[in-house]
């Protein structure tokens, strides 16, 4: 895996794969927010969207001028193959930890 894959950063990664051809800063901020109930900053999450760009696991693209934004270009994200593989090798690290930990973890009083 190219560098470490942190929490949030899954989270960001997950959250453009799941939006698609529509993941772009704001609708990655409010999907994040739906679905973790907690709010964060979009400084974080582009601060986020730049480091995982760095590390080669998404890469942007410039949309066309809209007249709702005055003009202005919205910035797309989609995941490479880079991205996808560190996502699965969190998942299956997940997992084996996941299936280690499950008589510990059990629920049952």
């Amino acid at each position: 895996m190219k560098g470490y894959l942190g929490e949030f950063e899954e989270v960001v990664l997950l959250t453009i794969a799941s939006l698609g051809d529509d993941a772009y800063g704001v609708s990655i901020k409010d999907e994040i927010e739906r679905r973790t109930d907690r709010s964060i900053s979009i400084g974080a999450l582009h601060s986020t969207i730049t480091r995982v760009e760095e590390k080669g696991f998404i890469t942007s693209f410039l949309g066309e001028p809209t007249q709702e934004r005055g003009g202005r270009r919205k910035r797309f994200f989609e995941l490479t193959h880079t991205g996808k593989v560190a996502l699965h090798e969190m998942k299956n690290l997940r997992d084996d930890l996941w299936r280690a930990s499950k008589t510990n973890l059990s629920l049952a009083k």
